[in-house]
């Protein structure tokens, strides 16, 4: 019996995307793919021009040249913005009305809204909030009433623009926990610009932007194969048989410690060589950090 394998649909395409700023180009000649359900992250340091790609792709600020399609609507079109959910890095919210008045009062906006308000204050835990008034609220509490706001008339596409930067990792744990089951049951498209790396690796698809340019585009497993190696941190016994037993690999020594750069299917087989005349070792997979690391020479910021 044969299988069929389900064909992803494309929702999002983007085509030589460019920003200029009194001459200065933020950012430069951006092209996207992006399929129906997948989560799709922008990683790349501060100035980076991920913000400004957000910010055209929701219709916030126009392009200097290029071209936005979601389903064949561009971002001018009002049917382009019943289909996506924002959340900005700065709220929208009225700090002076309560959180159940913030979001009635951003529900009556859509016309085809769909009535999952008291779901999704549920799984976001914000019962015992309602009555406060938005301002009072801690930063945790914003993001979660801030991204129930973005999918209050049930979106296809969800942007988030730094939607955890500053929060505990309780509350970073809730979003991301709620956001993965509605992805599971529904195919929200998640499009995520951040800091964080960790959350970077649970895309289905990383763009690496770097001075308004993409500078990589693919899985986290192919981006990870081609510029992370994993390391193997040896504290040898004696370094001259180490030499010696390393000849074929890159290493770097440093003190009484050596890295070793290895695929993940050397180490063992190295480490059996290895143990006679090591003391001890740690072993680390490559990252998302690594590869921003290998791309650009620095660290995300």
């Amino acid at each position: 019996m044969s299988v069929v394998k389900e064909v992803s649909k494309m929702l999002l395409t983007v085509k030589d995307l460019t920003k200029k700023f009194n001459h200065k180009i933020v950012v430069n000649n951006i092209n996207l793919s992006i399929n129906q359900g997948d989560l799709v992250a922008f990683l790349g340091p501060n100035g980076a021009g991920k913000s400004t790609t957000i910010n055209m792709l929701t219709g916030i600020i126009p392009p200097t040249t290029g071209i936005i399609k979601l389903d064949g609507l561009q971002p001018s079109s009002t049917q382009y913005h019943q289909k996506i959910g924002v959340v900005f890095q700065n709220s929208v919210l009225d700090n002076e009305l309560t959180v159940k008045e913030n979001l009635l009062s951003r529900q009556k906006m859509y016309r085809n809204s769909v009535d999952k308000l008291d779901d999704w204050i549920d799984k976001f835990a914000l019962q015992s909030i309602l009555n406060q008034k938005y301002g009072v609220l801690s930063g945790g509490q914003k993001r979660r009433v801030d991204i129930v706001r973005a999918l209050i008339h049930d979106p296809e596409l969800l942007f988030l623009d730094e939607p955890t930067t500053g929060l505990d990792i309780q509350t970073r744990k809730l979003i991301w926990k709620v956001l993965s089951d509605l992805r599971k049951e529904t195919k929200l498209t998640i499009v995520l610009t951040t800091h964080y790396l960790e959350e970077a690796e649970l895309a289905d698809f990383v763009y690496v932007i770097d001075h308004g340019q993409v500078i990589a585009a693919d899985t986290v497993n192919n981006l990870k194969q081609n510029f992370a190696q994993d390391v193997l941190t040896i504290y040898p016994s004696d370094m001259m048989k180490i030499s010696q037993i390393l000849s074929d690999y890159k290493y770097q020594i440093d003190g009484q410690q050596v890295a070793i750069f290895v695929q993940q299917y050397q180490a063992i087989d190295l480490l059996n060589k290895l143990k006679p005349v090591i003391n001890s070792f740690e072993y680390r997979r490559g990252n998302m950090d690594d590869i921003f690391l290998n791309l650009t020479g620095k660290g995300v910021e």
